[in-house]
């Protein structure tokens, strides 16, 4: 039996009416209906009865109900179940990454090579702090003193990206005010790099006219490359630029930076690599 069926019939049971448990399983009436009838027909029982503009259960159906009852809660709780043993191992390192994440990664792919057996688990909560390791820049809500271990705070230049065949490239640096006119490639507003260089933009007295929105380095670059548009770039976090069709140029005004924040936290569940990943971390940026 698919635990789906019996998930379909459960809701019918609670409700008596397929209509309203069709609603609330967000599936539609038919399916539900068919799924009924494919779970009758395995039993080889009536499971429901019409009653008025609803359905009644069948002794069948009053049975499987109670079984339900027991069992539904069981199964659903198997995936908090997983979650806590998965955390629970001590080689799993849990990563809150709210800022950097191209430089996260990368150091990611190093670690593993010499410590293949470390486990990375993700987040990307800006109010949660129940992780080993987080790391975040300006704007987040600051974590408690006593919840974290350790902290460093690194400060990041931010740059701007343009094409080398823009009147700019030449330059030894830009006033960000004089690309009010041009496209941007921003990251969008829930990541809190794209809300950093939107304020950037309202300091120098405009709106950034938004092109397209990435966060990707790669795809960043392919699209200032093809001279569609300019973006900020972070110096550290997002690494050096590959494509030798742009030009970086410091920002003269306003001053573009950022802090990049990373955090050892104190967990219930010790990870054997956590401090060690914290500080090779480190060593990277």
């Amino acid at each position: 039996m698919e635990i789906q069926k019996l998930k379909y019939f459960y809701a019918v049971a609670n409700l008596l009416h397929v209509t309203r448990a069709a609603e609330e399983t967000h599936v539609s009436q038919p399916s539900l209906t068919q799924s009924i009838h494919s779970l009758e027909s395995e039993l080889g029982v009536p499971l429901l009865k019409k009653q008025g503009r609803g359905v009644a259960l069948t002794e069948f159906g009053v049975f499987l109900k109670k079984r339900l009852d027991v069992l539904l809660p069981q199964f659903d709780g198997i995936p908090d179940e997983i979650a806590r043993l998965r955390s629970s191992v001590n080689n799993t390192v849990r990563l809150n990454i709210l800022a950097a994440s191209n430089f996260v990664m990368n150091a990611i792919i190093k670690y593993k090579k010499n410590n293949p057996d470390v486990i990375f688990d993700f987040e990307q909560n800006e109010m949660k702090r129940d992780c080993d390791i987080v790391i975040t820049t300006n704007g987040s809500t600051p974590s408690k003193r006593e919840n974290h271990l350790k902290r460093f705070v690194k400060e990041e230049r931010i740059f701007l990206a343009v094409p080398k065949k823009s009147a700019y490239a030449e330059n030894s640096g830009v006033n960000l005010a004089d690309l009010k006119d041009e496209k941007f490639i921003m990251l969008t507003n829930y990541r809190l790099f794209g809300v950093i260089c939107k304020n950037f933009c309202s300091v120098a007295g405009f709106a950034p006219k938004i092109l397209f929105e990435s966060d990707s380095p790669s795809v960043v670059q392919s699209v200032i490359g093809m001279g569609a548009g300019v973006s900020f770039w972070p110096e550290r976090s997002w690494g050096k630029i590959k494509n030798k069709n742009i030009a970086l140029l410091p920002v003269s005004s306003p001053e573009c930076k950022r802090d990049i924040i990373i955090e050892l936290h104190e967990r219930a569940t010790i990870s054997k690599y956590a401090e060690d990943f914290y500080e090779f971390i480190l060593k990277q940026i």
